[in-house]
């Protein structure tokens, strides 16, 4: 069981949530430092975690969540509800970036996350999150490339391939039907010249019959 699904489990499942989605982070230091080293004592890995409460109405929330070194269980730290986000902000939209910022109503932190693809992926959840939860007071995407504010694009691009295999599909049988029904009409060409060649054996053989 991998990290996030261990997460999943072991943090939401108890309180009858659902986890949308998570992206491992490290906060953004002017030091450069090897991402999540280890070696340390009391050194720790750091998740922020979507998800949503199965319970009507649903509500969703952002969650920090730790797992110490040495040890295999997850501990969920700072919560926010999502009406607290205010701001996410991508650093850079004419790049893959792994940098954002998330700005709540009492907080503000600086993240890096493990790769650029990962937080691409967090941001688009979150952002489908958004404009399915919360009627108002959504918070402002800023600095994000147009893929991530396409939130639902990979439903979207779910959703065009099943419908490119559906048209894939369609046009198949309708080149099948088309080839069944020349073939039809062959065969009926056929049938029809063989009787006709019947036809006049018949009559010449009648007519020697005759002589």
């Amino acid at each position: 069981m991998n990290a996030k699904s261990a997460i999943s489990k072991e943090i939401f499942a108890p309180h009858d949530e659902r986890m949308l989605g998570a992206v491992q982070v490290k906060r953004r230091t002017k030091k450069k430092i090897p991402f999540l080293a280890t070696g340390g004592q009391g050194e720790y890995l750091t998740y922020i975690c979507l998800s949503v409460t199965n319970k009507k109405p649903a509500q969703a929330s952002i969650t920090k969540v730790k797992q110490f070194e040495g040890s295999t269980s997850f501990v969920r730290r700072t919560q926010w509800m999502l009406e607290q986000l205010r701001q996410v902000n991508g650093i850079d939209p004419n790049r893959d970036s792994p940098e954002f910022d998330l700005l709540f109503e009492n907080a503000f932190d600086q993240w890096v996350a493990s790769t650029a693809s990962e937080k691409c992926t967090f941001f688009q959840v979150l952002h489908h999150t958004c404009q399915r939860y919360l009627t108002d007071k959504k918070p402002e995407f800023i600095n994000c490339q147009s893929k991530i504010m396409g939130g639902n694009s990979i439903l979207h691009s779910a959703a065009d391939s099943v419908t490119s295999a559906v048209q894939k599909a369609s046009q198949a049988l309708n080149e099948r039907g088309e080839r069944l029904g020349r073939a039809e009409e062959k065969t009926e060409e056929l049938k029809n010249s063989a009787q006709q060649f019947a036809e006049t054996a018949h009559k010449v053989r009648f007519w020697q019959d005759k002589a």
